[in-house]
């Protein structure tokens, strides 16, 4: 009985986690094929599960725990995104200081106009809070939304609008602007659209993938230190 069990877990997992690489890289080679990078494989893969699990009434937690292993990759994938930063480290050092002033200021024009907008349209607080924290990995925008008596789900779903909407637009709307130095490029993907538009933006060459990979990481230090005095400030003048 036992055994059965187990094995109808391992079924379970197996199967999902099958589907998931299967959806993903169908979609990989779709893109590669079609040559639009509006074919997100990410976000397409995204709206071809939900619907599955929807059909086959599987829970989304039963479904989180078939793709357990998967999550896990996850890990090595984002420190492997270090290894374009460490090839361009000496060039980057000789500008941190002008890098990590425009992200400051990047990460503070970001937090401001989300937070004072959603103020003055819908003069919600926890929403404000979730919405101005988009532009940061998951654990650091959730862990500040508790922080600051924000909304969990609104911040998460932001962040994966944030990291959808960069990844699609985000290389594509700096080229009509004539924003075309990789250094920049990278820079603003990886402030606004953290890791999902990192991963994106990484194919297009290693410079990208570095100054966007120190993008995410400066803008997240930053954000974890200033947004919470930030916001605290002008809850005071709102």
């Amino acid at each position: 009985m036992i055994s059965s069990i187990v094995l109808t877990d391992l079924s379970f997992a197996l199967l999902f986690i099958l589907l998931t690489l299967g959806v993903y890289q169908a979609f990989i080679h779709l893109q590669k094929k079609c040559k639009q990078s509006w074919l997100n494989p990410m976000l397409f893969s995204i709206l071809t599960l939900i619907p599955i699990l929807l059909f086959f009434n599987v829970p989304f937690e039963h479904y989180y725990q078939a793709t357990f292993p998967l999550h896990k990759l996850l890990e090595p994938a984002v420190v492997a995104l270090g290894y374009p930063l460490y090839q361009h480290l000496q060039t980057i050092k000789k500008q941190w200081r002008s890098i990590v002033s425009l992200l400051f200021i990047g990460a503070f024009i970001a937090i401001f106009i989300s937070f004072v907008l959603t103020m003055f349209v819908i003069n919600q607080y926890d929403i404000a809070v979730s919405l101005s924290l988009k532009s940061v990995t998951t654990p650091i925008g959730i862990a500040l939304t508790e922080q600051l008596n924000g909304n969990n789900s609104i911040t998460a779903f932001a962040i994966i609008l944030a990291g959808l909407f960069g990844a699609l637009l985000g290389p594509s709307w700096l080229s009509f602007i004539n924003v075309n130095s990789p250094k920049a490029q990278g820079l603003a993907i990886g402030a606004a659209s953290h890791a999902l538009g990192t991963a994106t933006i990484s194919k297009i060459s290693y410079e990208h993938a570095a100054y966007s990979s120190l993008a995410l990481i400066i803008s997240a230090v930053i954000t974890a230190i200033f947004s919470p005095l930030l916001i605290n400030t002008l809850v005071h003048f709102l």
